[in-house]
């Protein structure tokens, strides 16, 4: 296999444990109801309502935390029909913590930096159930300062803004064929220099030699956060994978080109 590649300057990743209140107790290896027992015995710093992914992370894991979070009785839409979830009748939602990574499509990586705005007030967590063609959302809002769960709306897959690329991803992740005629060719790869730990390496991946750097992707069922903008469809979208208790972080780039969607860009 031949590449080339040059040096570039890199940034420096901060572990996804860091952003959680207690970072010490995520570990892949312990079971949901072990983190949650462990993280309940810490109380969430206030700082934690400042950043979203504080908070999710800590709601996610904390039921005490998460009932205590949720405006009962919640108000649910579930494809124009309308009903209430009493507090009584509320199931802990781990969200992604069960797999130890979460996913985020963007626009563009201007789009990006709402992650970091603590500005913003309004989020939607999306469930997407690629195999059933179903969408979940989880709508948060901050009243007086704290993260509130406040409602939950459920539609097709269809009427979604963004179906067509989450209908091409589901196939790009579970057909290899499909998968190698969706490539860019070429398409441009950015990973770590194993020679230095302070840059990164840049170069071409060919469709020919795509086997090599192909990742396993999630399928059937994905999440998305949606900070302070509605869904938006476009012509690019950035698909984000990060893990929770490591540094791990994967970026695939994708544009609609004659109206086919393609891959252009793999970021390790």
């Amino acid at each position: 296999m031949c590449m080339m590649f040059w040096t570039t300057g890199c940034t420096e990743r901060k572990p996804i444990a860091d952003s959680l209140a207690v970072d010490s107790v995520i570990d892949t290896t312990l079971n949901v109801d072990t983190m949650e027992q462990l993280i309940e015995e810490q109380p969430m710093p206030v700082a934690a309502d400042e950043l979203f992914d504080d908070f999710i992370f800590n709601f996610a894991a904390n039921h005490k935390l998460q009932i205590k979070r949720i405006k009962f009785p919640l108000q649910v839409d579930d494809c124009g029909e309308k009903r209430t979830i009493a507090k009584s009748d509320w199931k802990m939602e781990h969200f992604f913590m069960e797999q130890g990574f979460y996913t985020l499509i963007f626009d563009t990586e201007r789009q990006m930096n709402a992650v970091k705005d603590t500005t913003i007030n309004n989020v939607v967590v999306e469930k997407i159930n690629l195999a059933n063609e179903k969408v979940k959302d989880y709508v948060f809002k901050r009243i007086n300062g704290a993260w509130m769960l406040v409602a939950i709306r459920k539609s097709e897959l269809s009427q979604h803004p963004n179906s067509s690329f989450l209908s091409f991803y589901q196939k790009f992740a579970t057909d290899a064929s499909f998968q190698e005629r969706s490539l860019n060719n070429p398409v441009i790869f950015t990973g770590q220099d194993p020679d230095d730990d302070f840059s990164t390496m840049t170069g071409e991946i060919a469709p020919e030699t795509w086997p090599a750097f192909a990742p396993e992707l999630p399928s059937g069922k994905i999440y998305n956060i949606i900070y302070g903008h509605g869904k938006t469809s476009g012509n690019q979208k950035i698909f984000l994978m990060r893990g929770i208790s490591n540094g791990m972080e994967m970026q695939l780039t994708f544009k609609c080109v004659g109206g086919d969607w393609k891959l252009v860009k793999l970021s390790e």
